[in-house]
């Protein structure tokens, strides 16, 4: 599973992710959308006029920091993995139902017998922006990264299966694996690297090399410009193998404030951006008075936010301290009173629209006074009378950090204090800019935080629950369970769906009884266009499929 921090992997994302591509969301909303039309379901194909599709134009969207670099190895946020998606073409692509579709492949991967070896055929007429051909030598360079010592970054995991990558010809490579992998399709969505570019710069020096910042790519989409903190510039690639896209450019500002991006909505200086539940009403009512703007609406997503409990620090160390500061958060009122009733409350690591999805879990609902038994009999009283617990002279009270300029999440962690205080805890909400923020995450360097994934790809949850990920993964709770352990690693041996569900609903019920996180829920999305915008899938959210978008006239 990859996973992305939501800023929107998320591809999050920290876009690492668990054993699938999961993607840190941090820099989005919590309503992130998905591409789509606000035409109703019963409206004639037949009696709407023909529309002239118009070359070229230009597509403003938003951020609210600014993305980590163009090497997905080191990058793990939403914001990340959508620009490197414009600028890069891969072996293969995720589609809307987790599926890989062809990108640089021109097939399906084959394998062994003995499910050790795959092997993947390319297309011979895909070009770097530069002009050169990309080949097989380009696939073997950029897939012997991250199983090099050298490689440090946090995919490590997701290639621990992944023995060595060969040249068989020009047009084909062919993977050994150490063991038969199931969650390999995760492996299969990182761009692939010039070596005509790239060959002479250490692996442990390439996140900080000029590349990283000023890449060559063979996507849609060339980067033109990058100014940090305040836009990235896009302009299409005439080489792109599927062809010259028809929206001419595409331009990404940094807004770190989801109010201000909302009001450059209306004001036309952003035409493509996720509609906060906050901000729903005021943007509905644009769309209808102004005809510029269409929305879709409604979109369930594959990610879900949650507070995680920094497992290091010894207030979170008892599993009944944290099942009681779920159930004293009222986790359907966030829902209900912050996103706007866009979302559903989830239980466990696993997000709703997910096949391996079961709410056959632990489940700790809300209730204030259970909350307060809880914590008594984890031995937290109030023996002073301030009205804050204590325990061996120690008052439970810790910070909380939330990213700047995402309002929902703001005013959600707001709630959280309040209905914390009334069991007797004491929260120190703290907003951080949007790039910090994703740090500390990574770094460990905090005690709780609201932050969100946003999951795809296959769905063993390896670089989030592992004890493995701890020191470099993204497990920044440092949970550990040997079980969970054990059961991850009996999901990527096992290529039997049926046994892949059974295994991974017990990994989910364990990590729902352990609450590492308090599990939030996972939002639907919304998304704004231009009225006149065509092309878009309305499953796929932000910028997916840029390149099959044009206006019309």
């Amino acid at each position: 599973m990859l996973s992305k921090p939501f800023g929107k992997f998320a591809s999050v994302a920290l876009v690492t992710m668990m054993s699938s591509a999961v993607v840190l969301s941090a820099c989005s909303s919590d309503n992130n959308g998905a591409a789509g039309s606000s035409a109703s379901p019963g409206a004639s194909a037949s009696a709407a006029p023909k529309k002239e599709k118009v070359d070229g134009g230009e597509i403003t969207t938003a951020y609210l920091g600014d993305p980590q670099g163009f090497i997905r190895f080191w990058a793990t946020t939403t914001t990340s993995t959508e620009v490197i998606d414009l600028v890069f073409s891969t072996l293969y692509k995720f589609n809307e139902k987790q599926e890989i579709v062809p990108d640089l492949a021109v097939d399906q991967p084959t394998f062994s017998e003995d499910k050790k070896t795959m092997t993947i055929k390319l297309r011979t007429d895909a070009k770097w922006s530069d002009g050169q051909p990309v080949t097989a030598d380009d696939v073997v360079f950029t897939y012997s990264i991250p199983i090099n010592n050298d490689y440090t970054g946090p995919r490590k995991s997701t290639f621990s299966r992944m023995e060595k990558i060969e040249k068989v010809d020009a047009s084909t490579v062919k993977i050994t694996f150490k063991e038969p992998h199931a969650g390999y399709i995760d492996m299969m969505i990182y761009n692939i690297l010039p070596q005509h570019i790239l060959k002479d710069v250490a692996i442990k020096d390439m996140d900080k090399s000029e590349f990283f910042k000023k890449p060559i790519g063979s996507g849609p989409y060339k980067l033109t410009e990058w100014k940090a903190s305040q836009y990235l510039t896009f302009t299409r690639n005439d080489n792109y193998y599927g062809g010259k896209p028809a929206i001419e450019k595409v331009t990404a500002k940094i807004v770190p404030d989801a109010n201000a991006m909302m009001a450059q909505l209306q004001t036309g200086e952003i035409n493509v951006v996720s509609v906060p539940a906050d901000n729903l009403a005021a943007i509905e009512q644009f769309a209808k008075t102004s005809g510029k703007i269409k929305l879709q609406k409604d979109i369930p997503s594959t990610s879900y936010s949650f507070v995680g409990w920094n497992l290091t620090n010894p207030l979170f160390q008892d599993k009944k301290v944290r099942q009681a500061l779920t159930t004293a958060i009222d986790r359907k009122g966030l829902v209900d009173g912050v996103a706007e009733g866009m979302g559903k409350v989830v239980n466990s690591q696993t997000a709703p629209s997910y096949w391996t999805f079961t709410d056959n879990v632990p489940k700790f609902d809300y209730n204030e006074a259970k909350a307060k038994q809880m914590l008594a009999e984890a031995g937290w009283k109030d023996t002073d009378g301030d009205g804050v617990l204590d325990k061996d002279g120690k008052k439970f009270e810790f910070e909380m950090q939330v990213n700047q300029g995402n309002k929902v999440r703001e005013k959600a962690v707001t709630v959280i204090q309040q209905q914390l205080k009334k069991v007797g805890i004491n929260v120190i909400p703290r907003v951080v800019e949007s790039s910090a923020f994703t740090k500390n995450f990574q770094k460990k360097d905090f005690v709780s935080i609201y932050y969100a994934w946003s999951i795809s790809g296959d769905p063993n949850p390896h670089g989030i629950w592992h004890s493995s990920e701890i020191e470099s993964g993204l497990n920044t709770v440092s949970y550990k369970n040997p079980e969970v352990d054990k059961l991850i690693d009996e999901d990527l041996s096992t290529f039997d769906k049926a046994k892949r569900k059974e295994i991974l609903n017990k990994v989910d019920a364990l990590i729902a009884e352990d609450q590492p996180y308090t599990f939030l829920y996972s939002p639907t999305v919304v998304m704004a266009y231009p009225s006149n915008l065509e092309g878009f899938n309305p499953q796929r959210d932000s910028l997916k499929e840029v390149q099959k978008w044009y206006f019309t006239k």
